[in-house]
Protein backbone atom coordinates (compact mmCIF):
# COMPACT_ATOMS: atom_id res chain seq x y z
CA UNK A 1 0.00 0.00 0.00
CA UNK A 2 2.93 2.45 0.89
CA UNK A 3 4.18 1.86 -2.46
CA UNK A 4 1.36 2.11 -4.04
CA UNK A 5 1.00 6.08 -2.86
CA UNK A 6 4.58 6.50 -3.18
CA UNK A 7 4.55 5.66 -7.04
CA UNK A 8 0.82 7.71 -7.27
CA UNK A 9 2.87 10.66 -5.49
CA UNK A 10 6.10 10.43 -8.00
CA UNK A 11 3.85 10.43 -11.23
CA UNK A 12 1.84 13.26 -10.07
CA UNK A 13 4.34 15.21 -9.16
CA UNK A 14 6.11 14.37 -12.97
CA UNK A 15 6.18 17.77 -14.91
CA UNK A 16 3.33 17.10 -17.10
CA UNK A 17 1.08 16.70 -13.92
CA UNK A 18 2.46 19.68 -12.26
CA UNK A 19 1.12 21.74 -15.44
CA UNK A 20 -2.00 20.07 -15.67
CA UNK A 21 -2.61 20.63 -11.90
CA UNK A 22 -1.70 24.37 -12.57
CA UNK A 23 -4.54 24.40 -15.48
CA UNK A 24 -6.81 23.76 -12.98
CA UNK A 25 -5.58 26.08 -10.53
CA UNK A 26 -5.04 28.68 -12.82
CA UNK A 27 -8.86 28.56 -14.08
CA UNK A 28 -10.29 28.15 -10.54
CA UNK A 29 -8.05 31.61 -9.45
CA UNK A 30 -9.53 33.89 -12.21
CA UNK A 31 -13.15 32.84 -11.94
CA UNK A 32 -12.49 33.21 -7.71
CA UNK A 33 -11.57 36.79 -7.86
CA UNK A 34 -13.50 37.40 -10.57
CA UNK A 35 -11.97 38.42 -13.68
CA UNK A 36 -14.33 36.29 -15.67
CA UNK A 37 -15.68 39.76 -17.44
CA UNK A 38 -12.15 41.73 -18.14
CA UNK A 39 -10.41 38.53 -19.44
CA UNK A 40 -13.01 37.23 -21.77
CA UNK A 41 -13.14 37.00 -25.25
CA UNK A 42 -14.51 40.77 -26.27
CA UNK A 43 -14.80 41.45 -30.15
CA UNK A 44 -15.10 45.27 -29.32
CA UNK A 45 -11.99 45.04 -26.87
CA UNK A 46 -9.88 43.09 -29.33
CA UNK A 47 -10.58 45.26 -32.11
CA UNK A 48 -9.60 48.41 -29.86
CA UNK A 49 -6.17 46.91 -28.90
CA UNK A 50 -6.72 43.92 -26.77
CA UNK A 51 -5.44 41.22 -28.55
CA UNK A 52 -4.91 39.20 -25.37
CA UNK A 53 -8.09 38.34 -24.49
CA UNK A 54 -8.08 36.03 -27.90
CA UNK A 55 -6.00 33.51 -25.47
CA UNK A 56 -7.20 34.76 -21.87
CA UNK A 57 -11.30 34.23 -23.09
CA UNK A 58 -9.86 30.31 -22.91
CA UNK A 59 -9.28 30.01 -19.34
CA UNK A 60 -12.41 32.08 -17.80
CA UNK A 61 -16.08 30.35 -17.43
CA UNK A 62 -19.72 31.82 -17.04
CA UNK A 63 -19.96 30.06 -13.56
CA UNK A 64 -19.00 27.67 -11.00
CA UNK A 65 -21.08 24.75 -12.91
CA UNK A 66 -18.90 25.76 -16.47
CA UNK A 67 -15.87 26.01 -14.60
CA UNK A 68 -16.59 22.34 -12.85
CA UNK A 69 -17.31 20.66 -16.30
CA UNK A 70 -14.35 22.05 -17.86
CA UNK A 71 -12.32 20.69 -15.17
CA UNK A 72 -13.79 17.63 -15.47
CA UNK A 73 -13.58 17.70 -19.07
CA UNK A 74 -9.56 18.27 -18.52
CA UNK A 75 -9.40 15.10 -15.79
CA UNK A 76 -10.30 13.08 -18.32
CA UNK A 77 -7.81 14.22 -20.93
CA UNK A 78 -4.97 13.84 -18.16
CA UNK A 79 -6.31 10.33 -16.91
CA UNK A 80 -6.81 9.07 -20.88
CA UNK A 81 -3.64 10.87 -22.69
CA UNK A 82 -1.22 12.98 -20.92
CA UNK A 83 1.32 10.61 -21.01
CA UNK A 84 1.77 11.49 -24.84
CA UNK A 85 3.79 14.48 -24.55
CA UNK A 86 6.32 16.22 -22.52
CA UNK A 87 4.81 19.27 -20.46
CA UNK A 88 6.50 21.53 -22.57
CA UNK A 89 4.98 19.62 -25.45
CA UNK A 90 1.72 20.39 -23.58
CA UNK A 91 1.96 24.07 -23.47
CA UNK A 92 2.49 24.52 -27.07
CA UNK A 93 -0.08 22.40 -27.36
CA UNK A 94 -2.71 24.47 -25.24
CA UNK A 95 -1.49 27.45 -26.23
CA UNK A 96 -1.67 27.21 -29.88
CA UNK A 97 -5.44 25.44 -29.52
CA UNK A 98 -6.68 28.58 -27.12
CA UNK A 99 -5.07 31.15 -29.91
CA UNK A 100 -6.92 28.96 -32.91
CA UNK A 101 -10.09 29.33 -31.19
CA UNK A 102 -9.85 32.71 -30.22
CA UNK A 103 -8.43 33.56 -33.73
CA UNK A 104 -10.76 31.66 -35.35
CA UNK A 105 -13.85 33.28 -33.78
CA UNK A 106 -12.73 36.26 -34.36
CA UNK A 107 -12.10 36.36 -38.15
CA UNK A 108 -14.50 33.46 -39.10
CA UNK A 109 -17.51 34.01 -36.43
CA UNK A 110 -18.77 37.63 -36.78
CA UNK A 111 -21.67 37.25 -34.91
CA UNK A 112 -19.90 36.12 -31.79
CA UNK A 113 -19.37 38.98 -29.67
CA UNK A 114 -18.34 37.45 -26.88
CA UNK A 115 -16.97 34.29 -25.63
CA UNK A 116 -15.63 32.54 -22.28
CA UNK A 117 -14.67 28.64 -21.72
CA UNK A 118 -11.79 25.95 -21.83
CA UNK A 119 -13.89 23.61 -23.84
CA UNK A 120 -12.30 24.69 -27.19
CA UNK A 121 -9.07 24.16 -25.54
CA UNK A 122 -10.06 20.67 -24.48
CA UNK A 123 -10.93 19.74 -27.69
CA UNK A 124 -7.58 20.46 -29.16
CA UNK A 125 -5.61 18.65 -25.93
CA UNK A 126 -8.08 15.57 -26.58
CA UNK A 127 -7.63 15.61 -30.48
CA UNK A 128 -3.71 15.64 -30.03
CA UNK A 129 -3.42 13.14 -27.29
CA UNK A 130 -5.26 10.59 -29.56
CA UNK A 131 -3.17 11.15 -32.67
CA UNK A 132 -0.04 10.15 -30.47
CA UNK A 133 -2.18 7.43 -28.38
CA UNK A 134 -2.80 5.62 -32.09
CA UNK A 135 1.23 4.75 -31.99
CA UNK A 136 0.31 2.48 -28.64
CA UNK A 137 -3.62 2.03 -28.58
CA UNK A 138 -4.82 2.34 -31.86
CA UNK A 139 -7.58 0.11 -31.22
CA UNK A 140 -8.97 2.65 -28.09
CA UNK A 141 -7.79 5.92 -29.27
CA UNK A 142 -9.48 5.11 -32.98
CA UNK A 143 -12.78 4.72 -31.06
CA UNK A 144 -11.94 7.41 -29.29
CA UNK A 145 -10.84 9.93 -31.69
CA UNK A 146 -14.51 8.47 -33.57
CA UNK A 147 -16.18 9.71 -31.17
CA UNK A 148 -14.76 12.89 -31.07
CA UNK A 149 -15.21 13.59 -34.51
CA UNK A 150 -18.37 12.48 -34.55
CA UNK A 151 -19.38 14.53 -31.63
CA UNK A 152 -17.95 17.57 -34.04
CA UNK A 153 -20.11 16.56 -36.96
CA UNK A 154 -23.14 16.74 -34.75
CA UNK A 155 -22.69 20.05 -32.95
CA UNK A 156 -22.00 21.15 -36.93
CA UNK A 157 -24.96 19.75 -38.05
CA UNK A 158 -27.60 20.02 -35.39
CA UNK A 159 -25.95 22.16 -32.68
CA UNK A 160 -24.90 21.75 -28.85
CA UNK A 161 -25.43 18.38 -27.40
CA UNK A 162 -28.86 18.06 -25.24
CA UNK A 163 -28.14 19.20 -22.05
CA UNK A 164 -24.85 20.55 -22.34
CA UNK A 165 -26.26 24.19 -22.43
CA UNK A 166 -28.14 23.85 -19.01
CA UNK A 167 -24.65 22.36 -17.25
CA UNK A 168 -23.00 25.13 -18.91
CA UNK A 169 -25.24 27.88 -17.68
CA UNK A 170 -24.99 29.28 -20.99
CA UNK A 171 -25.08 29.06 -24.98
CA UNK A 172 -22.60 26.71 -25.99
CA UNK A 173 -20.24 28.29 -28.96
CA UNK A 174 -19.93 24.43 -30.98
CA UNK A 175 -17.29 26.20 -33.49
CA UNK A 176 -15.05 26.99 -30.33
CA UNK A 177 -14.92 23.15 -30.36
CA UNK A 178 -14.18 22.94 -33.90
CA UNK A 179 -11.45 25.04 -34.08
CA UNK A 180 -10.09 23.91 -30.57
CA UNK A 181 -9.89 20.41 -32.76
CA UNK A 182 -8.43 21.83 -35.74
CA UNK A 183 -5.54 23.97 -33.48
CA UNK A 184 -5.05 20.24 -31.50
CA UNK A 185 -4.68 18.12 -34.50
CA UNK A 186 -2.24 20.80 -35.97
CA UNK A 187 0.26 21.55 -33.61
CA UNK A 188 -0.05 17.51 -32.58
CA UNK A 189 0.87 15.98 -35.82
CA UNK A 190 3.65 18.89 -36.00
CA UNK A 191 4.85 17.28 -32.50
CA UNK A 192 4.64 13.62 -33.55
CA UNK A 193 6.82 14.46 -36.57
CA UNK A 194 9.54 16.31 -35.02
CA UNK A 195 9.68 13.80 -31.95
CA UNK A 196 9.65 10.90 -34.68
CA UNK A 197 12.67 13.05 -36.13
CA UNK A 198 14.82 13.65 -33.23
CA UNK A 199 14.97 9.61 -32.57
CA UNK A 200 16.07 8.79 -35.74
CA UNK A 201 19.05 6.67 -35.64
CA UNK A 202 22.38 8.39 -37.04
Amino acid sequence: MKRLILQTIRHVTEPAYLLAIGLIALCVSLQAIGLDTTLRFDRDAIGAGQPWLLLTGNFVHLGSSHLLMNMAGLVLVVALVWSRFTWIEWVLITLFSSLVVGVGLYWLDKDVFWYVGFSGTLHGLIIAGCLADLRYYPKSAGVLLVLIIGKLVWEQLAGALPGSESVAGGSVVVNAHLYGAIGGAFIGALLMMRGRKTKLPK
